[in-house]
């Protein structure tokens, strides 16, 4: 069982907060045929916008592809890279602070058949252990950028057992050493001992 769907107020927060509240709640993908599909997050990578050098806004960029990130917070920001994958972000704060929090792995709940079958992977710990993977798992893609976590029925997060600050790891981003200084930084925060987080 899944607890309420978080509020905007929840998502209104500087992304490395929301970054370490995101762990241990609970994303929802609603499919055509009304089956759900419920992972608990346990990675999330945190981008601070203008400043940050990695970030799909740094300097003030606004264009169609990361028009989302300048919504409000609790936004999907959904985009596609390397010519074959999609990533699901979280905008966070508000509207015009073009902060997002990117989901990098989930902890399969429900619907984990109709995930393997998406994955073509029978392994669960293989099903959303990385971006690219719970894109594909739970049928995330371009429709549901822009989606209101708030009030969509087709994607949502609702709430889990948020993780203790004690059992919140923190590393170096993933992918992003073109950002010279801030690819050092350690944006990404995951569950410590969580056998589902991305393995590098």
């Amino acid at each position: 069982m899944t607890g309420e769907r978080l509020t905007r107020r929840f998502y209104r927060r500087d992304p490395v907060t929301l970054a370490k509240a995101l762990l241990g709640q609970i994303l929802v993908r609603r499919l055509d045929d009304g089956q759900e599909l419920t992972g608990r997050i346990v990675e999330v990578e945190a981008y601070l916008g203008v400043k940050d050098r990695a970030a799909h806004s740094y300097g003030g960029r606004r264009t169609k592809r990361n028009a989302s990130m300048w919504l409000d917070g609790g936004h999907a920001y959904v985009y596609f890279v390397y010519g074959m994958h999609w990533c699901f972000n979280v905008v966070s704060d508000r509207e015009d602070v073009p902060t997002a929090c990117l989901i990098r792995a989930l902890e399969p709940l429900e619907g984990i058949e109709e995930m393997k079958r998406r994955r073509g992977q029978d392994r669960e710990t293989e099903l959303c252990s990385g971006p690219a993977k719970l894109a594909q798992a739970f049928a995330i893609d371009r429709a549901l950028n822009g989606a209101d976590l708030v009030s969509s029925d087709a994607v949502n997060i609702r709430g889990g057992r948020r993780i203790d600050a004690s059992n919140i790891a923190a590393a170096r981003r993933v992918g992003v050493d073109y950002a010279e200084g801030w690819s050092k930084r350690r944006l990404r925060f995951f569950a410590a001992g969580n056998r589902h987080v991305s393995r590098l």
